[in-house]
Parts: C-alpha cells; structure tokens; sequence
C-alpha cells in the first residue's frame, strides 16, 4: 500500500501562486510516476502535471503549460506542483497520484480556489 497525502491548497487571487505538496509514504518502492490530478465541480478529472520516476521526465497539460511546474524530492518521497499565474479557471480539487505495475493510488485531494 501507498499512502499519498497532499498539502498547500487554500484561497489565492488571480494572479497568484501556491505550492501543492504530496508525500508518498508506505510501499513506495517500483513507483513509476507520481501525477497531478485535478477535478472542477461538474467536469472529468484531468491530468494536470506528471514526473517518472526514473530521469524525472515530465508532462503538463497544455492548459497549465508554462504556469505549473513538477518536481520531486527522493530524500523527502515528496513530488510538488508550483502553481503560478493562477486563474479562475485553475479552481478545483487537486489530487496527487501515484503508478505501480497493475495499480495505482490517490491522495485525498486538497481544494484549489482562485478568486477573481
């Protein structure tokens, strides 16, 4: 089992930044990819940011492109998304996701809310 717990979220203006932290704990060994999710009220859950865990190659939705960041930290089994220039439209839960071979987890979700 893989416990995945994220913090950072909260209330930011538009324009702003936050930090998204998600700390891996338990059978952490064979990860793959750690990602960042995100869901809006009424809409799918999409793929925000993901990193390999081997060469840390990264991915980001074209929406997020040049706004987010992912990175991850071995020592601390911790993967962070950077967030700025925040808009509205970023508003959602953001859950932290982890990949193993035949499985994967999640994160309970932290709230994302940028005001205008």
């Amino acid at each position: 089992q893989v416990q995945l717990v994220e913090s950072g979220g909260g209330l930011v203006q538009t324009g702003g930044s936050l930090r998204l932290s998600c700390a891996a704990s338990g059978s952490i060994f064979s990860i793959s990819y750690m990602g960042w999710y995100r869901q809006a009220p009424g809409k799918q859950r999409e793929l925000v940011a993901g990193i390999t865990s081997v060469g840390s190659s990264t991915n980001y939705a074209d929406s997020v492109k040049g706004r987010f960041t992912i990175s991850r930290d071995n020592a601390k089994n911790t993967v962070y998304l950077q967030m700025s220039s925040l808009k509205p439209e970023d508003t959602a839960v953001y859950y932290c996701n982890a990949v193993k071979p035949k499985v994967d987890y999640w994160g309970q979700g932290t709230q994302v809310t940028v005001s205008s």
